[in-house]
């Protein structure tokens, strides 16, 4: 076995976002701090309505996919193509821009916890022109692995290996191939998970504390760990137990030109994008 330690932090910092959204960002921070394909992770978490009411507006995207995973909360969205559905705890939405959409994402609830996460997958320059499509996943469809003396992996996206099982998640094949895991983690428990060699990976510990890899180096919450290349993780909860996202995906080893909620690979891609935009053509034409 060829184990993964963590070779980088990036902590996350206070953000807004869509209409004053308060969250933390981790990813995407800066324009370095990406993990390719992964371009950026927001984590959303408040129990005061004045940090998530206004929410996010009509907003637009081209040149990559996002996946909304909602811990907490009732959010609606709506967009161009469309689609409109609610997304409750456990739930998660994957959308791929692509071409180009048009999208709003608002709370439904004037009270209570709000919390989530938002990941931004990049996609390869193939695929960056394609039609926008979206799914939204039930946490009903989301399988859960138990653990036995350890805790459960809620797998989103990719395969996880356990034994002689293996368990797959609902999110179809990918470019990237990504791996979506949320871990939970009982205290002081250890265990050790398989990853695509190759694939780059980074772990985002949300609650509790985590130590990983063969040198046991401590995660703390709230900040992202990129990890080395390998085959597998190992990863040991603190006293109180730890709850983190697992994430990797194929890297894409391309330019990345990015302008806010436009990804693309040259500055003229980038220019076209926002000009599609102006003129209202940022989102393909329906056939009659």
């Amino acid at each position: 076995m060829n184990h993964r330690n963590i070779v980088s932090i990036i902590e996350s910092a206070p953000a807004s976002d869509g209409a004053g959204v308060k969250l933390r960002r981790s990813l995407g921070r800066a324009q370095d701090l990406r993990h390719d394909p992964f371009l950026m992770l927001d984590e959303f978490f408040s129990d005061n309505p004045d940090d998530y009411l206004a929410g996010f507006p009509a907003h637009p995207h081209r040149g990559f996919e996002t996946v909304t995973y909602m811990l907490d909360g009732h959010m609606r969205h709506e967009d161009s193509e469309g689609n409109r559905g609610d997304l409750g705890p456990g739930d998660v939405q994957w959308m791929t821009a692509a071409r180009g959409i048009i999208h709003s994402e608002m709370p439904q609830q004037t009270e209570g916890r709000m919390r989530g996460f938002q990941l931004w997958l990049n996609l390869p320059a193939a695929e960056k022109m394609q039609p926008a499509t979206y799914r939204d996943i039930p946490a009903s469809e989301i399988p859960i692995v138990e653990l036995a003396g350890v805790g459960t992996v809620r797998i989103i996206a990719g395969a996880f290996a356990h034994g002689t099982e293996r368990t797959t998640g609902p999110v179809g094949t990918r470019t990237t191939e990504p791996v979506f895991l949320d871990l939970r983690l009982d205290p002081a428990a250890g265990v050790q998970l398989p990853l695509p060699a190759g694939h780059n990976a980074f772990l985002y510990a949300y609650e509790g504390q985590v130590s990983v890899g063969e040198d046991r180096q401590l995660l703390p919450r709230r900040v992202a760990g990129l990890l080395s290349d390998g085959d597998v993780v190992s990863l040991a909860a603190g006293p109180d137990g730890a709850s983190l996202l697992l994430l990797a995906g194929r890297p894409l080893r391309e330019p990345v030109v990015q302008y806010g909620p436009f990804v693309m690979n040259t500055r003229e891609e980038i220019e076209r994008a926002v000009l599609d935009y102006q003129r209202g053509q940022l989102v393909a034409a329906r056939p009659a």
